[in-house]
């Protein structure tokens, strides 16, 4: 049903019109300044007659807190960096539909339902979140050793209820700038626990995401992410078409404790900061795509983790890492086929990196299976190359890699470096595997036996 339009001129046209008005659409003339928050009653809209010439301000504090089935439409929002622009004013146990389209925003753009509100349909498109600064938010969620800040979209189901929801659909996302990214994570969504609440994701789609979460090096215990789908989540579709890119301590560009469906990365993946690790998975992903490539310039700032749960097919472009204790990939659970359509390269020798909340210091290996970690297929179409010294480029140390087809070849270039490593010696079939040390003192080593330079075997 149709709800009436009521232009509005002035900040006292506004707040006659939330206090007077029933339901109705409150479309912006011109450009406002509020000294304080405001809150869109159920069945209330604001929209701008344009987004450039209505810009809505904050002067102090939160901007527009949002009941039950809102709407609010082609506008500029401005708060401080550090405040809501736009949030969830909970209590009603049934948020109804709520809807952003078209919005430029400064300030955190949050969706938080607690208990008593167990239901939220929510749908976001077209929004671009200029500035925000979400990391002094103490709702966080806490698993494998850290906690994790909030983001400048943040979507959190904070209601232990296993029956309720957030309903979502996020399309046609985008957060901060090059070289002016928004602090703390990037796009976060959870719900409560691996239990529930849930949030029901439809789908995400971004261009491109640029986060900083101004960490302290050395920090342990706390991460962010550009993009974060944690627990609770259930996701049938997170693709991006411009690229994410992260910039501090413990920021992590793609991270998920949750689960996909489909994973699908068009534009490169980037991270600048120490363990910011490319893509990061403790959930359950069924599919997973990265067209183009994925780097990392920190220390200890690895490609592709897998620690928790699994991934049934995943495939890379290609993966390169430039900081010591840098791996390109590492398995730590079962997983099913990997395929790097290029290559792996590492620069980095031993270097400090974050593991589960703990720093320790890992090599730079092109490919790394741990104990726990089984790999169905490993393909890649052409090198394993290593550049640091004491690393080893392909390491089976534990676990199991039940098919191998390197089309390229298996390189290590760094002083005292080993092509393979094998310490489980037939789990791995490495007849196909042609690998040359070019610096380094040894070739493969197989259950501590050193082969000859002159081949492989199984």
């Amino acid at each position: 049903m149709s709800i009436a339009t009521k232009p509005i001129d002035s900040f006292t046209d506004l707040m006659t019109a939330l206090a007077q008005c029933g339901p109705c659409n409150l479309q912006l003339q011109t450009s406002l300044l509020s000294p304080y928050s405001i809150t869109l009653p159920p069945g209330f809209s604001l929209t701008g007659k344009d987004k450039d010439s209505c810009i809505l301000s904050f002067g102090h504090g939160d901007g527009i807190g949002l009941t039950a089935d809102n709407r609010v439409e082609s506008l500029t929002v401005m708060t401080t960096p550090a405040a809501r622009a736009i949030y969830a004013q909970t209590g009603l146990s049934d948020m109804g539909d709520i809807t952003l389209s078209d919005l430029d925003i400064t300030g955190q753009v949050s969706f938080i339902i607690r208990g008593g509100t167990s239901k939220l349909n929510l749908a976001v498109d077209k929004l671009h979140i200029a500035a925000c600064d979400c990391r002094h938010y103490s709702e966080q969620p806490q698993k494998y050793g850290v906690n994790v800040y909030q983001g400048a979209l943040t979507v959190y189901n904070f209601n232990g209820d296993p029956n309720s929801a957030i309903h979502a659909s996020l399309t046609n996302i985008t957060a901060g700038s090059r070289n002016a990214p928004v602090i703390g994570s990037g796009i976060f969504v959870s719900g409560f626990s691996d239990n529930g609440g849930w949030v029901q994701l439809d789908k995400l789609t971004t261009g491109a995401v640029y986060s900083n979460g101004m960490l302290p090096y050395g920090t342990a215990d706390i991460i962010t992410a550009g993009i974060f789908i944690v627990y609770g989540v259930k996701a049938k579709l997170v693709e991006h078409f411009g690229e994410i890119v992260t910039y501090g301590v413990n920021d992590m560009v793609l991270d998920t404790w949750g689960t996909v469906e489909h994973w699908l990365v068009h534009a490169p993946v980037v991270s600048y900061g120490p363990s910011g690790i490319g893509f990061v998975n403790f959930g359950t992903v069924e599919n997973f795509l990265a067209e183009k490539e994925v780097v990392t310039h920190g220390l200890g700032a690895r490609g592709f983790n897998q620690y928790d749960g699994t991934v049934r097919s995943i495939r890379f472009s290609s993966i390169e890492t430039f900081g010591n204790g840098s791996v390109g990939i590492q398995v730590s659970k079962p997983v099913g086929t990997i395929v790097v359509d290029k290559g792996i390269t590492t620069h980095g020798s031993v270097g400090n990196t974050l593991v589960k909340g703990v720093n320790m210091l890992l090599p730079a290996q092109a490919f790394s299976v741990k104990p726990g970690g089984v790999v169905d297929k490993l393909v890649v179409g052409g090198d394993l190359t290593t550049h640091g010294a004491n690393v080893t480029t392909f390491a089976v140390e534990g676990g199991k890699v039940n098919a191998v087809d390197i089309k390229g070849q298996v390189l290590a270039r760094g002083q005292g470096s080993n092509a393979v490593l094998v310490n489980n010696k037939g789990s791995t079939p490495l007849t196909n595997v042609r690998a040359r040390a070019e610096a380094g003192k040894n070739l493969v080593v197989a259950d501590g036996e050193v082969t000859d330079r002159t081949g492989l075997s199984a």
